[in-house]
């Protein structure tokens, strides 16, 4: 997807937010939005994606605050309150589209989405959010295609749940390439979340999308052995809207599983939801 102008406030406020959680001054915070927002002026009509101009802010932003890493603390805090929810709940989750679910709950985890609130009260959430379902189901058309995976992960908190789904997939004889991001943005998973919850054992290969402080997926920038894995999968599977924006432009991939809780009324729109479904959705 290309940026939409309703993204334009919601970007900033995620800049705000890196602000807040630096414990930046008034006037240094001031500068960094005000400097933000002049760069997105000047690249918000470059013909990229939106997740690449989001991350060249985000990245100009981190560079003014001096902090590489300004979800840590929300990184952690997700993880932990993921893990006893996932302890509390892991014994009914019974079939491939119960997980699959769980992990799309796991993808709420997204802070600073302008018109989206991360829950305080998780473990309630994810009853109810249970309960509630797949907007779009496609999971019985996905699970005959888990022969060979490319699994690109997300949020923190979420790959809590993610671990879940990699262990029925390896236990059901995938063969995984788990992709995680190649340096702290937002919230989302590095390599040390990977290995803090030892998804490599899950995995045939790990590996990063090897374009640094990067949202979503840049094809052109990919590792080799992430290039030769996605020459011969039989499905990938993108968790969330950043990868969702990216991979939906590419043409010529094997089917994709888009598996996200949508956020955001520009996704919303172009999946053809409302705004908060949870979505299992094969593209082929």
């Amino acid at each position: 997807m290309k940026l939409d102008d309703r993204c334009f406030d919601c970007l900033l406020s995620r800049v705000a937010l890196e602000c807040k959680l630096s414990a930046a001054g008034p006037g240094l915070t001031d500068d960094t939005v005000r400097s933000c927002a002049d760069l997105l002026s000047k690249i918000r009509y470059d013909p990229v994606s939106h997740p690449q101009i989001a991350s060249a802010v985000h990245r100009h932003a981190y560079g003014m605050l001096n902090n590489p890493d300004p979800f840590k603390d929300l990184k952690d805090q997700s993880n932990a309150e993921a893990v006893s929810v996932c302890n509390r709940v892991r014994p009914s989750l019974r079939s491939f589209r119960d997980l699959v679910l769980a992990t799309i709950i796991g993808n709420t985890y997204d802070y600073g989405v302008k018109t989206h609130q991360v829950t305080e009260n998780f473990d309630e959430f994810f009853n109810t959010m249970f309960s509630k379902g797949l907007t779009i189901d496609d999971t019985d058309r996905i699970l005959p295609l888990t022969k060979r995976v490319v699994y690109f992960t997300d949020n923190c908190g979420e790959i809590v749940f993610d671990r879940l789904l990699l262990e029925y997939l390896h236990d059901n004889g995938s063969e995984i390439t788990l992709v995680v991001r190649d340096a702290p943005i937002l919230n989302d998973a590095t390599m040390e979340e990977a290995e803090q919850f030892g998804l490599r054992d899950f995995a045939t290969t790990l590996t990063t999308t090897g374009c640094g402080t990067e949202l979503g997926v840049r094809l052109d920038l990919c590792p080799t052995v992430l290039k030769e894995a996605l020459g011969c999968c039989t499905l990938i599977i993108s968790k969330g809207m950043a990868n969702y924006e990216s991979l939906s432009l590419e043409k010529d991939l094997p089917p994709v599983a888009y598996l996200m809780s949508v956020k955001c009324e520009p996704i919303a729109d172009d999946i053809g939801v409302p705004k908060g479904s949870l979505v299992a959705k094969l593209c082929r």
